[in-house]
C-alpha cells in the first residue's frame, strides 16, 4: 500500500498552484545526519554528483563536505531513479535541505519513488523528513513522520 495517494495529493504537485519547487528538510540536523545520507547514497547506489564550485568531485565526508560549503558553492545531485533528481546545497551541518522539481514527480509512480526516497533519508536519519511548497514552504504539507515509519499527510490536499 503506498504512503500517499496521488488523487489525494495531487494539487501539492500542480507547478500553477505550488511553485516548480518545493522545499524538503530535515531540521535539527547533525554532521551524523548527513553523513548518514552519504552513506544511503552509497549503500542504495543511487546515482549522484558531487561538486564544488562546478568542479564536479568525489564525494567526500560529511565533515569536509560541510567545511567546503562554507566557502565554495557546493552542490550534491542525487536521483534516486533515472528522471528523478533532488538537489542538496550543504553549507550548514544543523538542517539538510533539498529542492525536487515537481514536474519530474507527476502520478502515482513518481509519487511512491518521492515516498520511498524520504522514508529512507528520514529512517537513516532517525528524524521527520518535511516537504512544503515553493510558494509557502513555512506550511509542510507532509512528510515522513518517524513514529508511524511512513510518509503522512500534514495538510488538507483538497484545498481550492
Amino acid at each position: 500500500m503506498p504512503d500517499l495517494l496521488w488523487d489525494d495529493v495531487k494539487n501539492f504537485f500542480d507547478p500553477n498552484l505550488m511553485g516548480t519547487l518545493p522545499e524538503v528538510s530535515i531540521a535539527d540536523a547533525s554532521v551524523d545526519d548527513w553523513q548518514a545520507v552519504l552513506d544511503l547514497v552509497r549503500s542504495r547506489g543511487w546515482a549522484c554528483e558531487y561538486s564544488e564550485d562546478s568542479a564536479v568531485l568525489r564525494l567526500p565526508r560529511a565533515e569536509k563536505m560541510l567545511a567546503r560549503g562554507v566557502e565554495a558553492s557546493v552542490m550534491l545531485r542525487i536521483w534516486p531513479v533515472p528522471g528523478v533528481l533532488a538537489i542538496f546545497r550543504p553549507c550548514a551541518a544543523d538542517s539538510i535541505d533539498f529542492d525536487a522539481d515537481l514536474r519530474e514527480l507527476q502520478g502515482q509512480a513518481r509519487l511512491n519513488v518521492l515516498c520511498g526516497f524520504l522514508r529512507a533519508i528520514g529512517r537513516a536519519t532517525g528524524k521527520p523528513v518535511l516537504f512544503a511548497p515553493e510558494i509557502d514552504s513555512g506550511h509542510s504539507v507532509f512528510g515522513f513522520d518517524v513514529e508511524a515509519d511512513r510518509v503522512v499527510l500534514l495538510a488538507d490536499p483538497h484545498f481550492t
